[in-house]
């Protein structure tokens, strides 16, 4: 279809209605009776006001989770009965895919194709997670001294989960799902920014049946909602994906509690190239691996390591391609990069260009807030490129979250393996080469949770997402998200019941 602003916003729900959070199976509003106003980063104009909630809200969700799980009986629910659940939800969003996506590019940004993508991973998962509630997951042992011994496998109990902004419907997603079909009760919160694919996630779970309490979501500011949810002492588990100085002060104070904690957090990924790469493929892929999602991604390559030998070819190829890289809102044909969220983002951005600058890097290509025409009015900067850069900048060792790449250069694997693993993080990287001892070689160095050789970005929900250092702790995803949301509990049964004999008196 031709995309034109007048076909995304029939999506969009009357501006002026309050939208609401679904606490035990109930749509409501705030007891505070505030509201927060949902901007389109493109042009920052208001698509739509919710309810704002604050802990009396937090504490009604967690206390309806918390009776759906143990006095009401979803953690003794048949599987099957779980797995149909996800299935007919997957069912309800493939029906509706188009108009979630174009509702995650009006409330996010994001280029069209890209939100349809991922409305399409959020229907797997459900679809994945269904399947995958239903498969064996304990296990027995032959043991001496007439025992059968077993481990089962249980739901942890209530699970909060906080989403970003970056990835609002399928984070929220493949969360949900995993949680549901291991048997917990869900409490969600997306971030204040990006509320409206997750509000309308719920009609579709408020429609297929979930008993009441099972799942709840609660909007609101991480600082009330969060927090609270964080501090809760009937919240079992958290998980949670953003930013990784609010990761550590997630893991400080879940601590009080002893809670399990899932941490998906912040990157600054190499994407190192060989000089015996394949040229044309190696620089595509250096652009997408920034500038997709306008660089607001955690495992973005947001740090280009060339071989020095390649360098005065590679680069003029890469900014000239740069230069002409499509901007402007997702709803337009031909768009290839759209807004950064909100303008308080943008300004962090591009805080950190003027920061690059100051510490002595060239300027390549681009550094500005775009102002030209209609562009004027959202949080649009150019795709922005740095070289001569040392390892100690902070450019290059703090996650910018934005459309900014750095430049480092090597001669040997041995450095290139150096200087990946010279920051704080460990979430993604790949490395371009032709050789593949070479390529096994860097991939084994690599200290990263997700890696790529001679590729960038491409992941499937099947496979775990996770992070070494200070990128996270756990796993979403795969079998390993499974397991997340599950305990072992260790059964042994006599299989001839008579007395020990121990005592012998």
């Amino acid at each position: 279809m031709t995309l034109t602003i007048e076909k995304f916003e029939p999506v969009l729900r009357e501006k002026t209605t309050v939208q609401r959070m679904y606490i035990n199976g109930k749509w409501v509003t705030s007891v505070s009776n505030k509201t927060r106003e949902i901007l389109n980063p493109a042009n920052n104009e208001v698509i739509a006001v919710v309810t704002e909630g604050v802990e009396e809200e937090a504490n009604a969700a967690v206390k309806a989770a918390k009776d759906a799980f143990y006095k009401n009986g979803w953690k003794t629910v048949y599987a099957r009965i779980r797995a149909d659940l996800l299935l007919k939800v997957a069912s309800k969003l493939a029906e509706r895919k188009e108009e979630f996506a174009m509702l995650e590019t009006l409330n996010n940004g994001k280029v069209y194709e890209d939100s349809l993508a991922d409305v399409e991973d959020a229907i797997h998962q459900f679809q994945y997670y269904a399947g995958l509630a239903t498969k064996p997951h304990g296990q027995t042992y032959e043991v001496p001294d007439e025992i059968r011994a077993m481990v089962v496998r249980e739901p942890i109990g209530v699970v909060a989960q906080i989403v970003p902004w970056n990835y609002p419907l399928v984070m929220a997603a493949q969360k949900m799902s995993a949680a549901l079909a291991a048997g917990c009760t869900v409490v969600i919160k997306p971030a204040s920014q990006t509320p409206l694919t997750l509000i309308r996630l719920f009609e579709i779970l408020d429609e297929v049946g979930f008993p009441e309490g099972v799942v709840n979501l609660v909007l609101g500011s991480g600082s009330v909602i969060g927090d609270r949810l964080v501090n809760h002492p009937d919240v079992d588990k958290i998980s949670f994906t953003g930013g990784t100085s609010t990761g550590k002060q997630i893991m400080k104070d879940a601590a009080d509690t002893i809670k399990k904690v899932g941490l998906e957090l912040g990157g600054k990924s190499p994407n190192i190239v060989f000089a015996d790469a394949d040229f044309e493929t190696a620089v595509d892929y250096a652009l997408l691996a920034i500038f997709a999602g306008q660089g607001q991604v955690c495992s973005a390559g947001s740090r280009l390591l060339l071989e020095k030998s390649i360098y005065d070819k590679f680069v003029p190829k890469l900014v000239a391609r740069a230069k002409k890289i499509k901007i402007g809102p997702g709803w337009q044909d031909g768009t290839e990069m759209g807004p950064l969220i909100s303008q308080a983002h943008m300004k962090s951005v591009l805080d950190y260009v003027k920061i690059g600058v100051e510490e002595g890097a060239e300027l390549l290509c681009g550094g500005n807030r775009i102002t030209d025409g209609e562009l004027a009015k959202g949080n649009f900067v150019e795709p922005t490129i740095f070289t001569n850069t040392k390892p100690d900048m902070r450019i290059v060792q703090e996650e910018i979250f934005g459309p900014v790449l750095v430049i480092q250069v090597f001669e040997t694997e041995e450095e290139a393996l150096e200087l990946a693993n010279g920051t704080d993080f460990g979430l993604a990287a790949a490395v371009f080469t032709n050789d593949g001892a070479k390529a096994q070689r860097v991939i084994r160095g690599l200290q990263a949770g997700i890696t790529w050789i001679n590729a960038y970005h491409p992941t499937f929900n099947e496979a775990p997402w996770s992070g070494y250092k200070q990128s996270g702790i756990g796993a979403d995803l795969g079998t390993y998200g499974f397991e997340e949301y599950l305990l072992t509990k260790q059964v042994n049964i006599a299989l001839h019941v008579q007395p020990s004999g121990w005592y012998k008196g």
